[in-house]
């Protein structure tokens, strides 16, 4: 019978032992790839939610623009570039509830005399004319000038909105970010309109 020399069982261990460490240096290339793709994602995420987030509108009190259910992207970046602007409309951190977050448009600015009467706006004494729809509200607000960190913010369904003329200004800390993309339901995908008029003096 024959037998395998010493020297050949000792080739086969050789040939073994390389396969085996062959099969763990791939196995260790395959678990570092599936790490490195786990903390890109994390890190993509992450950096997509610092830049923007969903949001659900809950509620009548922005109609006839936005609508009870409506999902939309706020975008988180923008007021880092520059501040908030007239018209647009925001989402915020409600001041009463900082767990609550609401959604409504800017009407006054950092410095402004704000007065409301009835249906009308007035900026620093001069009448506010607004390019959008919206539902008039019937109550009266200031005057009152606003912080130099303060915005005062309506829903666009006045009479329908917990806002600025019920709880006050809105201090520019507890602002998220601007209504951006509306995502859902269908029919109303597409960007959420901003309107920019010249300031009243």
């Amino acid at each position: 019978m024959f037998e395998e020399s010493p020297e050949t069982q000792d080739g086969q261990e050789t040939v073994d032992d390389q396969d085996i460490q062959d099969q763990r240096q791939r196995n260790k290339s395959i678990l570092r790839e599936i790490v490195e793709t786990v903390l890109l994602t994390l890190l993509i995420f992450l950096a997509i939610r610092t830049l923007i987030q969903n949001f659900r509108i809950e509620g009548v009190s922005m109609e006839p623009n936005l609508h009870d259910g409506q999902y939309l992207i706020i975008n988180k970046l923008v007021y880092y570039l520059h501040p908030p602007e007239r018209g647009d409309i925001v989402v915020f951190h409600y001041p009463k509830n900082p767990r609550r977050d609401f959604i409504k448009r800017i009407i006054g600015l950092p410095g402004e005399k704000v007065e409301v009467r009835g249906e009308h706006l007035f900026i620093n004494g001069e009448e506010l004319e607004e390019p959008y729809a919206l539902h008039t509200g019937k109550y009266a607000w200031g005057p009152q000038r606003l912080g130099e960190d303060e915005y005062f913010v309506l829903g666009d369904n006045r009479n329908s909105s917990s806002d600025s003329h019920n709880w006050g200004p809105l201090p520019e800390d507890d602002i998220i970010g601007k209504a951006w993309i509306s995502y859902w339901p269908p029919e109303h995908l597409g960007l959420v309109p901003h309107y920019s008029y010249a300031a009243t003096e």
